[in-house]
């Protein structure tokens, strides 16, 4: 993990948890027993004051390739299949019920289910290099689990054309459609992934935790549902401790101390 902040403990910001998919050799396939390591540790530190952020990262030219294969064989019965999947959207509808924000870094290929939890990620920053695609119609086995996350993500025509041809997007058509935040150089993904990281760490956690929830769940809603839900979460905002010192340090021109 990395700490965020000042070395000065008053200000000390938190820390970025960082998980790494750590298979390059099995192109950082979400096995059933990576999927378990994934939850896991994206469980570890939800509990912990401190933890602000989560970045997922991966070890070699492969972001994730997504499933193995090799467990969706006949050789497997439908009970582990189902096990598989079951298990997959669990941890890609997990990401968004954390109470931080989780980065996406990609720096390479992110394919089928791979390209799945890059969608689910609430926020991706990836290299140049890296590309995105659902090719699963090519072998046969259609990517109607990831279409879920690709769907919310991308234009429905934009999401199609993956999903039908299999055909990859670059970073950048990635990023103009809007499954990737930012796109940079190689060198400068470090760099951008932790920028963003410390500016997240400056705003209060509780806060956070409690917009990222209602950002889902609003998503989903009709207008005027969602109005009607956020109207309310706002003024409950305002009696937070830090909704009352954010007001205040406001006024009195002053950075705000968070309680968190």
């Amino acid at each position: 993990r990395s700490e965020l902040g000042d070395r000065n403990p008053a200000v000390f910001h938190g820390f970025c948890s960082t998980i790494v998919l750590n298979n390059p050799r099995r192109r950082n396939a979400l096995s059933l027993p990576m999927l378990q390591s994934l939850r896991r540790d994206l469980l570890h530190d939800v509990k912990s004051r401190e933890l602000r952020v989560i970045v997922i990262a991966a070890e070699g030219p492969v972001f994730c390739s997504g499933h193995d294969l090799k467990e969706l064989s006949n050789e497997d019965d439908v009970k582990h299949h189902s096990q598989v999947f079951e298990l997959c959207a669990e941890v890609m509808t997990l990401i968004q019920k954390l109470p931080v924000p989780v980065i996406a870094k990609v720096n390479g290929l992110a394919t089928a289910a791979g390209c799945q939890l890059v969608a689910s990620c609430d926020i991706a920053v990836a290299s140049d290099k890296s590309q995105f695609a659902t090719p699963g119609v090519n072998i046969g086995l259609f990517c109607s689990t990831p279409a879920v996350a690709l769907g919310r993500s991308l234009p429905r025509k934009v999401a199609l054309e993956m999903l039908f041809t299999g055909e990859p997007l670059s970073a950048q058509e990635a990023l103009m459609h809007g499954l990737v935040s930012k796109v940079v150089p190689e060198d400068k993904l470090d760099e951008e992934t932790m920028k963003i990281s410390q500016k997240i760490c400056e705003s209060s956690k509780s806060v956070l935790a409690l917009g990222k929830a209602t950002f889902y769940r609003q998503i989903t809603q009709d207008l005027d549902t969602a109005y009607k839900m956020t109207t309310k979460v706002m003024v409950d905002n305002l009696t937070l401790r830090d909704g009352q010192e954010g007001i205040e340090a406001f006024i009195q021109k002053r950075k705000p101390v968070w309680s968190h």
